[in-house]
């Protein structure tokens, strides 16, 4: 599998069988800012959304019509989608999973809200925020936890899923800071890698994912912060 970060909570996966992009929130997003949006997009298969805010949203609606991927959302954020025009709508909620060819996708649990204003100045309630937790037929599994704070039954995600990676939010005011995070991937989690998230994209939240990593050491759970546009390989 290879994992390339966009920056915030938007990233790439590669599989033998797919290419996805979750929250693909690019055009507007500082840490995207000298990367390149065809790159991003090239041969994605499927759009993977944890919720409806536009920082996560992002370029979805353009990068479906463009190269026909299906977009995966809660059922609220789904048919907003579809009356913007996107054709291949796959819905869910929290607990339901979906199945694609060669891997699921479950939605989880997740401490936020999802509404968004759009630019007609009009407030769309676009059901509730999520994890994406993704089981391959032949890689690791993933759980994505979107944006969200720490919470006890995040052990009871652990104990259904037992996800080897977590991609974590980390920067505080709108998500867990770091030091939150990191506990709750060590009480609760046993992840293989953690990759930190929702950071150094805009003023009013972390810059970096110092606090996060600082709380990991010890632990037996590996992390990996790559810069965006970088790619690990997992």
């Amino acid at each position: 599998m290879k994992l390339t970060w966009l920056g915030h909570a938007a990233f790439r996966l590669e599989t033998a069988k797919a290419k996805i992009l979750i929250d693909p929130f690019l055009t507007h997003n500082p840490g995207f800012a000298g990367l390149d949006l065809k790159d991003a997009a090239k041969d994605v298969t499927h759009i993977l959304l944890t919720h409806g805010h536009g920082d996560h949203v992002g370029d979805t609606i353009a990068i479906a019509k463009e190269t026909g991927a299906t977009v995966l959302a809660n059922a609220d954020l789904a048919g907003w989608l579809g009356s913007k025009g996107v054709a291949k709508l796959e819905m869910g909620n929290t607990g339901g999973t979906v199945h694609f060819d060669g891997f699921t996708v479950t939605f989880t649990n997740a401490l936020h809200s999802s509404a968004q204003i759009t630019e007609d100045g009009v407030s769309h309630a676009l059901g509730n925020p999520n994890g994406l937790m993704i089981h391959f037929d032949d890689e690791a599994s993933l759980l994505h936890m979107g944006d969200t704070d720490i919470f006890s039954d995040m052990a009871l995600i652990n104990e259904l899923h037992q996800p080897d990676l977590g991609i974590v939010p980390v920067g505080d005011r709108f998500t867990m800071g770091g030091a939150v995070a990191a506990l709750a991937c060590q009480r609760f989690f046993n992840f293989k890698t953690a990759i930190p998230c929702h950071y150094g994209s805009f003023p009013i939240i972390d810059a970096t994912a110092e606090k996060f990593i600082s709380g990991m050491e010890g632990s037996k759970t590996a992390v990996q912060a790559p810069k965006p546009g970088e790619t690990l390989t997992l």
